[in-house]
């Protein structure tokens, strides 16, 4: 999202002398106006400055900042989510702490016939039990994991900075991404996706890089 030195002066000439044309910016810089059009186009496209036909480029009032923060604000969770981990209620802990190592993620949900969200089961919960002196081959994950409706969801059209605010407050790696199951059962919840704390860091260096919104 940052601009080049030549972008941030034309950004300041149309601010300060606008309405300016392309033609009278080139002559101010000493570039020629073809060299201009990749500049001016970034800056129309990013908001900061609009054209008029035969009147010429002006400064709309807005900055990096604000630009950042509207662009964070049309991304949706569905435009960053990843494949969520799931398994069975009648997986054991011992599998389900195999299939953390082996996906590498903090926590897998737990699913009924359906893709129906039932819970989640972190590290923590498993290493709970482990130091315990209890069997993880023998307990089902059902028995420890984190039940309905105590979980805290997103949703595949929700912001994704409203999403992230949950997973700050909430102190959690990442979030399910759920969508109703049936029109007739509005609480039973189906798992379509998660939302973590790489997808958004992913996120924000893409932003950072001018590739915001990509499916990532």
């Amino acid at each position: 999202m940052g601009l080049t030195p030549r972008q941030e002066k034309i950004a300041e000439m149309v601010k300060t002398l606008g309405p300016i044309t392309g033609e009278q910016i080139a002559e101010r810089l000493h570039v020629t106006r073809a060299a201009l059009r990749p500049d001016l186009a970034i800056l129309v496209m990013s908001g900061m400055v609009e054209a008029r036909p035969k009147v010429g480029y002006y400064y709309t009032g807005k900055n990096v900042r604000s630009m950042l923060t509207e662009q964070v604000g049309r991304i949706k969770v569905q435009d960053v989510q990843s494949v969520p981990v799931v398994v069975t209620a009648g997986t054991s802990a011992y599998d389900a702490v195999v299939t953390m190592f082996l996906e590498d993620v903090g926590s897998v949900f737990v699913v009924e016939p359906g893709g129906i969200l039932i819970g989640v089961v972190s590290r923590k919960d498993v290493l709970k039990v482990a130091m315990g002196g209890s069997d993880l081959y023998k307990m089902p994950v059902k028995v420890l994991m984190t039940p309905m409706p105590k979980i805290i969801v997103t949703t595949p059209d929700e912001p994704v900075l409203t999403a992230a605010k949950k997973i700050i407050e909430n102190e959690v790696d990442s979030l399910p991404v759920v969508v109703p199951a049936s029109q007739q059962d509005n609480k039973a919840l189906e798992i379509v996706g998660r939302l973590t704390k790489t997808n958004i860091a992913r996120l924000f260096v893409d932003l950072g890089e001018g590739r915001g919104g990509e499916q990532l």
